[in-house]
């Protein structure tokens, strides 16, 4: 648990940080774009790639912490019991689809963008470079699943 607890530290100032980048960005895009009147040409492309990672990363973070939305009719009409057995049920198809879509098929989005060299048309950095964060965020929930599993009594 003290690991976990380090990984949801670590992820929630990661995310904070990432926020106020966007933030200032933003603020950036439209002091240039109102104010000056010449807009900044890499904001809009920042702002769409801090998005991608916040959301990704904002869901690993969710699933560490437990707070993901549910809904929770089913499990409160069963006996605790059969609620482990459902929970065991989610966690369980959670880590298959984070493995196949998050980790392999982000592996394999990664992988192909780098291979055909391929970066953002405003910022020109490697699209592979920010597509990453969709495995990590993919081991992460894995990770998170997994420490459930565990700890199911």
């Amino acid at each position: 648990m003290k690991l976990r607890n380090s990984i949801n530290t670590a992820l929630g100032w990661t995310l904070a940080f990432l926020m106020a980048v966007m933030v200032l960005n933003v603020l950036w895009q439209v002091f240039t774009r109102y104010v000056i009147g010449i807009p900044s040409s890499f904001t809009d492309e920042l702002a769409r790639y801090l998005l991608i990672w916040i959301g990704i990363l904002g869901a690993a973070y969710a699933a560490g912490r437990r707070i993901h939305v549910a809904i929770d009719i089913l499990p409160s009409r069963l006996s605790p019991r059969s609620q482990a057995k459902l929970l065991v049920f989610v966690n369980v198809v959670i880590i298959i689809f984070a493995l196949t879509v998050l980790v392999i098929g982000g592996s394999r989005l990664v992988y192909i963008t780098f291979l055909l060299k391929q970066n953002s048309p405003a910022l020109q950095i490697p699209l592979g470079g920010v597509y990453t964060i969709i495995p990590v965020s993919g081991l992460l929930v894995v990770y998170y699943k997994i420490s459930d599993l565990l700890n199911i009594k």
